[in-house]
């Protein structure tokens, strides 16, 4: 259900700050899609990483957050194939992308 709901959402402004309905940033778009199955996530990234229970890159299931950058400060929704959906930054809608994209992800969280 939240991957559904996060993909749903592709094309949709980025905007910081934003939580939704009509535009998001990273964890705003996060928190957006896993309320869609009653699950409140934290509202900032590195809160996220920090409260969810931690798992390994082997272990990653649709629906699971991959975080970037040290400090955190990105999430994105592993949705499989070594793909995420993203509210990227500003100028660029939420889209999907894959993981590595030019950056490594420096951990994962399963809500």
């Amino acid at each position: 259900m939240a991957v559904s709901r996060a993909l749903a959402q592709v094309g949709k402004p980025y905007q910081w700050g934003a939580s939704g309905p009509n535009s998001f940033d990273c964890s705003g778009l996060t928190s957006y899609a896993w309320s869609a199955a009653g699950v409140s996530l934290p509202r900032t990234s590195g809160a996220q990483y920090s409260n969810l229970r931690n798992v390994s890159r082997s272990e990653l299931q649709p629906g699971d957050l991959v975080f970037y950058y040290s400090p955190i400060s990105h999430v994105a929704m592993y949705i499989g194939n070594g793909q995420v959906v993203e509210a990227a930054r500003s100028g660029i809608p939420v889209r999907t992308a894959s993981m590595e994209g030019g950056r490594s992800p420096v951990g994962y969280a399963r809500p």
